[in-house]
């Protein structure tokens, strides 16, 4: 109950009580003042009348009308005249009982005024005894309107104290709602400050909560910094600062493995040729700078589009995966000006010898085969001049569609022919009950090409289309009508172009307060890649989506984990690790060591980690021990289509 709530309450309950007791002490004196007015009226009309009778002849009649014509005249009840011997001379009452307030008033508050009693004279004997009594009605009916005055002012002041005081509970409580928003995003795993305000108390409350909120910011800062610092142990090279072969690999299999518009993309593959010879003739220190400048024209091109990998393969092999980027020459181009402006400045000492093969490759091929397939064309590049780049021909399993138009075309005819379908990938949990499903990942499928093929087949080209939005407001619709109909929870991911579009916003915040039951079973996840170049935005979309009940997390987190500012203040769900991560980590001990500092960080903030791509018994039992809440992948079984809608 609201503090202005219960001030009314209070105030209805003290103004009753002051009634109460008002009423009881006025109306008892009210009462009491009446009752000597009518007793002194009584005791002055019974002698005036009694000193008139005894002044007058004292036939019958004449007495008889002249106690009429007083009876008559005046407001009275009772006028008796009884003789010496007690017979009744003359009598008159007034028999009507109305009393000139309710009657219930008239039982609660009995007006008893005491009769005006005088003596009739007839010369020197007593001819009678008068006895007069005034009619109450008037002073009931006063008492009455003076009680009703009385509950209109006491009414007129409680509401206006009422009012006055919900404007000062009103202004007083100002900070409290601050208060109050800063609890409830605790609550919520958002960790944020306020002002403090001026009030004493609630200064001290909001320093208490400012004070932890910071706690856990400077821990997470802090572990941020190590983790970063031992991922670039575990991950990189360190004579170059790339990424070394291992976890490189790792990239190249999570590449391969994604649905979304950077599924596909080239492979790149540059060899420093004789380099035993530059050993040789530059010594150690002169062929490490060499390296080292090398590998910045490799990281160059990677940094100049996020989401692109550079790494170090062997002592004199580099690597550039372009995921997103479908056509090689797109990339070879940049490559090759770096390396070109790389062999002008040793041009004095050296003929480098920098040859490039590219391969693009698709989403599901074998990363075995896309690396023989770049290791060839490297292998062809050797066998040309310095400068030749070489591009293995497309691989098995490209798309058929040549053109944008014609891929238009091809989406938009499966979305209104077929529609989204969803597949099923269970997401359990690693602790007790083991197996306990979180949610069914539900990423989407399109009929193509006579198949239903997964997101990654299309999604590059819907992306290029700007028809990613569409496609997501398909998938929120299609995983909201499941879990309407069966109950199960589902995760789905959404795009970039969906957190930055405002309509699309609009358009999710509404679905998902047209379904409350619904929301609350939906996981919403954005790639680690998108919210670091959104962070705004996702940002925006917490604080709108967090009341609705759906859980939101970040997926495929990874190297750029550190670089999501403010995650104590997102108020998020759950993280899940990417599968570069995951490969092989119970005999990776450097990736072990990160995971284990990423779970301690987000179990600090309630987030639940979830490791994607799990394919061995193996790797599943290390991620439990490492603190891993669930996992994901190959191991659980293939996806299992949804049915129809």
């Amino acid at each position: 109950m609201s503090l202005i709530k219960q001030l009314w309450i209070g105030i209805a309950i003290v103004m009753s009580i002051a009634f109460g007791a008002s009423f009881v002490v006025s109306t008892l004196s009210a009462r009491h003042y009446l009752e000597q007015q009518l007793y002194v009226k009584n005791l002055d009309n019974a002698g005036s009348l009694a000193l008139s009778l005894s002044q007058m002849p004292k036939d019958a009649v004449t007495v008889e009308l002249q106690i009429a014509a007083q009876f008559d005249a005046g407001h009275y009840r009772l006028i008796r005249l009884v003789a010496p011997s007690g017979e009744v001379i003359v009598e008159r009452e007034y028999a009507d009982e109305r009393f000139g307030a309710p009657g219930w008033f008239a039982r609660l508050v009995p007006i008893r005024a005491q009769p005006g009693i005088a003596q009739v004279q007839d010369g020197w004997r007593q001819f009678g005894t008068l006895t007069l009594e005034s009619h109450s009605r008037y002073a009931y009916e006063s008492l009455w309107q003076g009680t009703l005055q009385l509950l209109a002012w006491f009414v007129a002041g409680a509401v206006l104290t009422g009012l006055v005081g919900t404007m000062l509970i009103k202004h007083i409580t100002r900070p409290l709602g601050r208060v109050v928003d800063q609890a409830e995003a605790i609550g919520e795993r958002r960790f944020i400050t306020i002002d403090e305000p001026s009030t004493t108390e609630f200064r001290s409350v909001v320093r208490a909560m400012n004070a932890l909120s910071e706690r856990v910011r400077t821990m997470l800062a802090g572990e941020s910094r190590r983790l970063e610092a031992l991922r670039r142990q575990a991950h990189h090279d360190e004579l170059t600062g790339l990424v070394n072969r291992s976890q490189f690999l790792n990239l190249v299999d999570a590449a391969l493995s994604r649905e979304d518009a950077a599924a596909g993309g080239s492979l790149m593959m540059v060899r420093l040729g004789d380099l035993g010879q530059l050993n040789r003739q530059f010594g150690h220190q002169e062929t490490d700078r060499l390296l080292r400048e090398l590998a910045a024209c490799v990281q160059a091109v990677a940094d100049a589009h996020p989401g692109w990998e550079a790494g170090r393969l062997n002592a004199s092999d580099f690597a550039l995966l372009a995921p997103g980027q479908g056509d090689p020459d797109a990339v070879v181009h940049p490559l090759a000006e770096q390396l070109h402006a790389l062999r002008e400045r040793w041009r004095d000492s050296a003929s480098l010898r920098l040859p490039i093969g590219a391969a693009a490759y698709y989403p599901n091929e074998r990363h075995g085969n896309l690396l023989a397939r770049t290791d060839a064309a490297l292998a062809a590049a050797e066998l040309t001049d310095d400068d030749a780049a070489s591009i293995a021909p497309p691989s098995i399993g490209a798309p058929l569609h040549s053109n944008l138009d014609d891929w238009r075309q091809t989406i938009l005819g499966a979305l209104e022919e077929h529609g989204v379908r969803l597949a099923l990938y269970p997401v359990v949990a690693t602790g007790a009950p083991e197996g306990r499903l979180l949610h069914h990942e539900a990423p989407m499928r399109l009929f193509i090409d006579g198949n239903w093929q997964n997101a990654g087949y299309f999604m590059p080209q819907a992306a290029r289309l700007g028809l990613l939005g569409r496609l997501d407001g398909a998938v929120l619709a299609g995983a909201l009508g499941r879990i309407a109909r069966d109950g199960t929870p589902l995760g789905i991911n959404l795009s970039a172009e969906a957190l930055c579009d405002p309509a699309f916003r609009s358009l999710l915040l509404d679905e998902l307060q047209a379904q409350p039951n619904a929301a609350r079973k939906l996981w919403i996840e954005f790639t680690e890649h998108d919210i670091v170049r959104h962070q705004s935005e996702f940002n925006s979309l917490c604080a709108a989506l967090k009341p609705l009940g759906c859980k939101l997390g970040i997926e495929h987190v990874g190297r750029r984990f550190s670089q999501i500012s403010g995650l104590h203040a997102l108020g998020i769900d759950y993280l899940k690790i990417n599968r570069a991560l995951v490969r092989g980590i119970e005999a990776d001990i450097g990736n072990q060591s990160f995971l284990r500092g990423l779970c301690t960080v987000a179990h600090a903030i309630g987030l639940i980690v979830i490791a994607e791509g799990v394919s061995t018994e193996d790797e599943r039992e290390a991620l439990s021990g490492l603190g891993v809440d669930g996992v994901t992948g190959p191991l659980l079984g293939n996806d299992r289509m949804a049915p129809p809608e």
